[in-house]
């Protein structure tokens, strides 16, 4: 009788090997989403490499950097390998395309280049390999606004300088290290805009970018004893603005800021940030033809009216982004590749049920 139970007993459970079937089969229809927008968006690359601004360059390292910890959870299952092979494909055409965008960044805008230099490097990106869940109790407004003013950018001139030379290297800027900074070093005016509360849009997640630079260099001291801390606070509340912007139907204007706010949450390890329907909005706004992202074919009716004082910070905010004849915005495709990057890196090692859009 107990042999008889001994040989039941699979029979009663599940077999391991239907499980990881399953598993597999959601992880090879996530690759079959995402691929093809990935391989339009590093043909986008190959054809614009030397016009890329930096954001461009650098939202394809981190794609880079995604595909290679994505071939790592892949190596091991046999039914992945046609997706592995596609992978591969890109990994190979990119690497070259984006160490040629860097060198003619590095000659078009030498001195933005050289401030954000360490974050166009080999091995600057790492990839989270925990994750962690929103909190939703530490929003900022229980209804968030739809159009809230960028606090800090009216600063603009004054942000970024305080903001690069926290992370500079020693034996770099040798004019600054005269002045006694060392790396992870946190100046009064950079502690106050970087963890000042209340900040929305673009202030919002650049404040999230100040801590996850940070966290990519290594630095654990002082204010950085608080990164998670800060990053939870932030993610909550660009959660907040993601959900808003799913509310009122994705407008056009604020699409850039809704991928990355994906880009770096996931970045950061937050797992919800990677939505199945949020994928789905995203591969709709890629241009087909152009395998870029950026105004759709005919905006008239997506583009929402602007007010002057939103129009000035949305100036005042881009005011390095590229736009393309052809509509391709060099942002809106960085912040787009890292995002589905992410999708496709959390994808392999959780495999959600996702339904293929219609």
């Amino acid at each position: 009788m107990y042999l008889l139970g001994l040989l039941l007993l699979p029979l009663l459970l599940p077999p391991l090997s239907l499980q990881q079937q399953d598993l597999s089969e959601n992880k090879v229809a996530m690759g079959r989403m995402i691929l093809p927008a990935l391989e339009k968006a590093t043909s986008f690359m190959e054809k614009r490499f030397r016009e890329l601004n930096l954001d461009g360059v650098m939202g394809f390292w981190v794609l880079e950097v995604q595909l290679k910890g994505v071939l790592e959870k892949w190596g091991q299952e046999p039914a992945l390998k046609p997706l592995s092979l596609r992978v591969e494909k890109i990994v190979k055409k990119l690497l070259p395309l984006i160490t040629r965008a860097t060198i003619y960044l590095k000659l078009s805008d030498s001195k933005y280049f050289k401030e954000f230099q360490e974050t166009l490097q080999p091995g600057f990106w790492n990839l989270p390999h925990s994750w962690s869940q929103t909190n939703t109790s530490i929003i900022y407004f229980k209804k968030v606004p739809p159009a809230a003013p960028l606090i800090i950018y009216k600063h603009s001139s004054q942000k970024f300088l305080p903001f690069l030379y926290t992370f500079e290297a020693q034996d770099q800027f040798s004019e600054r290290q005269k002045e006694g900074l060392q790396p992870c070093t946190v100046t009064d005016i950079c502690r106050e805009l970087m963890t000042k509360p209340g900040c929305m849009g673009y202030t919002l997640s650049h404040q999230l970018l100040y801590f996850l630079i940070a966290k990519m260099k290594g630095c654990s001291a002082g204010l950085f004893l608080q990164s998670k801390y800060y990053m939870e606070i932030f993610c909550a509340n660009m959660m907040a603005l993601n959900l808003k912007t799913e509310e009122v139907g994705f407008p056009f204007l604020d699409r850039d800021l809704f991928m990355e706010n994906i880009m770096f949450c996931g970045l950061s390890g937050y797992s919800d940030f990677y939505k199945p329907r949020w994928l789905q909005a995203i591969l709709t706004w890629q241009k087909p033809k152009e395998g870029c992202f950026g105004k759709p074919y005919d905006n008239r009716k997506q583009l929402p009216i602007v007010g002057e004082d939103q129009q000035q910070s949305l100036r005042r905010v881009k005011r390095r982004e590229k736009g393309f004849s052809d509509g391709c915005s060099s942002h809106k495709t960085a912040v787009a590749v890292a995002a589905l990057g992410g999708f496709l890196y959390h994808s392999a090692e959780h495999s959600p049920t996702i339904t293929k859009p219609h």
